[in-house]
């Protein structure tokens, strides 16, 4: 029998989040992404859109500024999404993050989210 594998559902990372959408933001993204939920993301300061945490970058993207709520593809053209963007804890095994990120680079990152009040908690479930 061959073996599955399920998928991150929506939202499944959140441990909780602020009271009403408090922590949720609807942004602009770049083009040509796939994105699963729990992607943490970059923002580019010259154009306030975002995409995938890139530490290599001296855009704005190299510091994280939220998480992405649902899986997501954009076209050539960007597109948008729901990302958890303060007020939130969030399941630290369940994140994405860039392939080839060092420990002192992920670091620094749980702190920027800290800085939005996106807190990293470990074995919490929803």
């Amino acid at each position: 029998m061959p073996v599955m594998t399920e998928p991150v559902h929506t939202g499944e990372f959140i441990v909780s989040e602020g009271n009403n959408s408090i922590s949720r933001e609807l942004v602009e993204l770049s083009p040509d992404l796939i994105l699963l939920p729990g992607t943490v993301l970059g923002k580019n300061t010259a154009t306030s859109v975002y995409g995938p945490l890139d530490p290599a970058a001296d855009t704005g993207m190299q510091m994280a500024a939220g998480v992405v709520w649902d899986h997501v593809s954009t076209d050539a053209t960007g597109g948008e999404a729901v990302i958890i963007a303060r007020l939130a804890e969030v399941h630290q095994d369940l994140l994405v993050w860039p392939d080839g990120i060092t420990e002192e680079q992920q670091t620094t990152a749980i702190e920027e989210l800290a800085s939005l009040d996106i807190i990293l908690r470990q074995g919490e479930s929803a």
